[in-house]
Formats: C-alpha cells, structure tokens, sequence
C-alpha cells in the first residue's frame, strides 16, 4: 500500500505539513517494500487557486490509496475520495510518527473536509 504524507522535508524525520493542497511536498511511503519516494509540490505552494485539486492529482499519480496531513479542503477531498483515496487527519508530529500510528490503526479516515476551502 502506498500513502502519500503531507511533509516540510523530505524524509521520515520532516515534519507533517498542515496543509494538503500547500504542502511543500508529499513522502509517498509504500508499506509493502518500506521504501520511501519524495514528491516536490513547491509548484502549488503560490497557485492562486486549484492548489488542492492538483495535489491531489500529483498523489493520485503516485498510486497511493490514502493521504495523510494536517488539514484539507472541500475541493481536495472531493478529488481524492473520486479517486479512492482515503484521507487521514493529523495534529502534528513527524511523517514517522504519523506512519507508525496509521500503521498501528490508531488514525481514522475522515469522512469529509476539515477546512471550508482557501486558508
């Protein structure tokens, strides 16, 4: 299984980034081979709009099935639940730490957006 974590680095010691659609960039961790991929998002960091709907699109063409991060919009979640990606909400902590608890089933998969849109 892969999982894309939203992150400020660009390995297991970074930091979740709080933001899905902004997030500097995403630790794809495949949990089957426990190896680990970093995809740069630094072109969303500024966009106007459509940040949301186009990670999404980043993390769906990584094949993860689920995301982890801090927040994320209605758009973005609507892009990643048609695409069958599950999101998983995090207070804070590092990409390991948040690994270790999806893996341990301590997170659960929200059911809708935690933000109204652009924040």
């Amino acid at each position: 299984m892969k999982i894309a974590i939203s992150c400020q680095g660009n390995d297991l010691n970074g930091d979740i980034d709080p933001r899905f659609g902004r997030a500097k960039g995403f630790l794809v961790c495949d949990t089957d081979t426990d190896t680990q991929e970093y995809i740069d998002n630094t072109q969303n960091l500024n966009a106007a709009q459509g940040a949301g709907i186009q990670s999404a699109q980043n993390v769906a063409a990584t094949g993860a099935t689920a995301v982890i991060t801090g927040h994320v919009g209605p758009k973005a979640f609507t892009a990643l639940d048609k695409g069958s990606i599950e999101v998983y909400l995090v207070g804070g902590g590092t990409v390991a730490e948040a690994l270790s608890s999806f893996k341990d089933g301590k997170l659960e998969a929200a059911a809708d957006a935690d933000k109204p849109g652009h924040w």
